[in-house]
């Protein structure tokens, strides 16, 4: 079922996003060679809990941390750890959200340690740029296969593949809501959009195959030919005017 805010209810629900966005971006500040994903875990955690909110990440289906951390291929769900150790051009995903109020953020950013090579710094270009198309179409009237074909569109022209598995999804009260939000689709199909509606747009844009696998830990998701993921997003509220977005800093 499909919760529609009220604008009331999403200026309340911008706080949970703009703690989330702060959040990420102190994280991703903290992204260097000999960092452990648990030492920036940690500081996305304290960062939360400083603003009175709580990580909503934190065992949400039982998973064992603040943030998913996912390095190189690795597309969704790395699980923080004190042997994951961040090396020289190594790119990494950071999916992260918190809790306050009673509603929730999301968001996710890949970023560089140190330098990168011309094709990871092309595949993070075209996952970002392609959050941006599908935010255009996130529009009242609109239907959600207009996200998805304007990302799919966006990053398969540009040689890249798109994760089918994993998506975006509607955000409130509940951190996955309805309705799902595919990176890939039709335009004019699927459900339509709504003012009220508060959803993640959320790219997971492959270097080679779009096929991922699950590892043996039960939450990390890899790409099957171990090439490079990237990973990026943002809650959006539709509105009469247009999408807002809400983790934008």
């Amino acid at each position: 079922m499909i919760v529609l805010k009220t604008a009331r209810e999403i200026e309340i629900m911008r706080k949970a996003c703009q703690i989330s966005a702060e959040a990420l971006q102190i994280a991703g500040e903290a992204v260097k060679a000999g960092v452990t994903t648990y030492e920036i875990d940690q500081i996305a955690y304290n960062y939360i809990k400083k603003q009175g909110a709580e990580p909503n990440f934190l065992h949400l289906y039982g998973f064992p941390a603040t943030a998913c951390i996912s390095i190189n291929d690795e597309v969704i769900h790395g699980i923080p750890s004190k042997n994951r150790v961040l090396q020289e051009g190594d790119i990494v995903s950071i999916d992260l959200g918190a809790k306050i109020d009673g509603y929730n953020g999301d968001n996710a950013a890949t970023f560089a340690v140190g330098k990168i090579s011309e094709e990871a710094k092309r595949l993070c270009d075209t996952t970002c740029e392609s959050l941006y198309k599908g935010i255009e179409q996130a529009v009242a009237g609109n239907r959600v296969g207009d996200i998805g074909n304007a990302v799919q569109n966006y990053c398969e022209e540009r040689g890249f593949s798109v994760v089918r598995e994993y998506t975006g999804h509607g955000v409130g009260t509940q951190l996955h809501e309805d309705p799902s939000v595919p990176n890939y689709g039709t335009a004019g199909r699927g459900q339509r959009l709504l003012p009220g509606m508060t959803i993640a747009i959320e790219p997971m844009i492959n270097m080679g195959t779009k096929a991922v696998k699950q590892m043996p830990d039960g939450w990390t998701v890899k790409t099957l030919d171990g090439k490079l993921s990237a990973h990026f997003e943002h809650t959006i509220a539709i509105t009469k005017s247009g999408p807002v977005i809400l983790t934008e800093l």
